[in-house]
């Protein structure tokens, strides 16, 4: 007859292993996330440096 402990320790080995992959897949998706936020951080930038260089050129034209 099995024991309580190791029918316990059974169960949270079993509960563990799916929480143990969506952790990992988890810091996947985080990794991944930051990657895509610098690079639309990145796009944002050049596009206001692109647009604060436009302004400055039209307002040194003269009229």
């Amino acid at each position: 007859m099995p024991s309580v402990v190791g029918l316990l320790e059974q169960r949270e080995l079993t509960a563990r292993r799916p929480l143990d992959e969506l952790r990992e897949e988890a810091d996947r998706i985080q990794a991944e996330l930051v990657v895509a936020e610098r690079e639309w951080d990145e796009g944002v930038i050049a596009r206001v440096r692109r647009r604060s260089r436009g302004c400055r050129r039209r307002q040194r034209r003269p009229p």
